[in-house]
């Protein structure tokens, strides 16, 4: 073990700062990362930034915030907006973060899936990252619900509808999450009690158990290779860093991680600073009014693409209705990536450039995807009717049918 003794010079100093470090290591278990990863990997850290300044600037928000229909729309929009000191900056700041962390969520998703980061022992760091996904989209939901504008509350309307599909309960479930027959006060204070106080410990419990599982079996790498971390760790802390295949977690990855956040909250203060609209929706600065139904009900851009497959289904389909349909592909959708690590088939961990099958059908997902996303703002009509229609049928088929014979293949090619 390093021994520490008083510095003589500048250059013994480093020596001794080294040593210390490598100290720490050994006493405190230390964790070790890949080397040969890129900013792709910071997306984890920035995600628990957003996270950061959501429930801070959320805290700030909710001492002025009125969980009542007759006072909601005002307290934010008059009192927060206009009355509270710098309430106008809490609120854009919460807006824009609650829009950005859905656009690092799905980079970070689709990063995992392009390198493989699923499979190989990792299917827990998968399912607890979109078991995060999953509660985060029901955070934004009942959040975007609490303005208490026209848009979230026809938004609320048309979702908690869709829990009346469920057989026999369904008209129960509904009335049960509404506390009333519609969307109305006591809907609006149970999203307020999920938005503030269940979801975010909820949300807390799951990151912390997602942080855990990236310990077994250690996260990814850019070519997917097999590191013995423990061989690796030992090169480093004998003092061949440059053969090891592995950086300390601090201070070697979490100080690029700070850097990669340093230049993310410059973007995120630009928007906050001068594009926050982008953020709230026009219509949505209008009272709720329940007799006044806007002309097309859409949600936020983060779910247009589940709800262009939810509509996405217009026609019966032999003894099954079109909602019906609808209805369960939009369930399906939501779950839909859970099930990575049985999709793919193939006991091969590389990049998807590194395997040419998968490459074309991992831009062929994103590509449907963001057509998903642009029609699912679009009136359902005509034309737009059917693209949506061709786009969930193919979201459908790429996941279910496609990447399993692809990757079967795969597999038997590499026997």
């Amino acid at each position: 073990m390093a021994h520490i003794t008083k510095a003589t010079s500048v250059y013994d100093w480093f020596e001794q700062r080294i040593a210390i470090t490598k100290l720490w290591n050994v006493l405190a278990g230390q964790y070790w990362i890949p080397k040969n990863i890129n900013f792709l990997w910071a997306m984890g850290v920035i995600l628990t930034t957003l996270f950061t300044v959501l429930f801070v600037t959320g805290l700030l928000l909710v001492m002025y915030y009125k969980p009542d229909a007759n006072l909601a729309f005002d307290s934010v929009n008059y009192t927060i907006m206009k009355e509270v000191e710098y309430g106008w900056l809490w609120r854009h700041m919460h807006a824009v973060a609650a829009s950005v962390i859905f656009l690092i969520l799905y980079i970070h998703a689709f990063v995992g899936i392009y390198y493989g980061s699923y499979k190989k022992g990792r299917e827990m760091i998968w399912v607890s990252g979109m078991l995060l996904f999953l509660i985060f989209s029901a955070e934004a939901f009942s959040g975007y619900m609490l303005p208490w504008g026209q848009m979230s509350y026809w938004a609320a309307q048309v979702i908690t509808q869709l829990f009346g599909g469920i057989p026999v309960i369904g008209e129960a479930v509904v009335e049960w999450i509404r506390g009333d027959y519609a969307v109305s006060d006591p809907t609006l204070t149970r999203f307020f009690m999920l938005h503030v106080c269940l979801l975010p410990i909820v949300i807390i419990m799951v990151v912390v158990i997602h942080f855990y599982t990236l310990r077994v079996p250690h996260v990814n790498n850019l070519e997917g290779e097999e590191i013995d971390f423990e061989l690796e760790a030992e090169k480093y802390l004998s003092g061949d860093t440059k053969n090891s295949k592995v950086i300390p977690f601090w201070p070697g990855f979490l100080s690029k991680d700070f850097m990669y956040i340093s230049f993310f909250m410059i973007f995120f203060t630009y928007l906050v600073s001068f594009h926050f609209s982008f953020a709230m929706d026009p219509i949505n600065f209008d009272p709720a009014n329940a007799s006044k139904t806007p002309t097309h009900i859409y949600p936020e851009w983060y779910f247009l693409w589940q709800y262009e497959i939810l509509r996405g289904f217009f026609f019966d389909i032999g003894p099954m209705k079109a909602a019906d349909i609808g209805l369960l592909a939009f369930a399906f959708a939501g779950i839909s990536l859970f099930f990575m690590p049985l999709y793919d088939r193939s006991d091969v961990v590389a990049p998807a450039h590194k395997r040419k099958a998968f490459f074309v059908w991992f831009w062929l997902l994103i590509i449907d995807l963001i057509i998903l996303t642009v029609y699912g703002k679009l009136p359902p009509t005509g034309f737009n009717a059917w693209v949506g229609f061709y786009a969930s049928v193919g979201y459908l088929v790429l996941l279910l049918v496609v990447l399993p014979i692809i990757t079967i293949r795969e597999r038997k090619g590499n026997k």
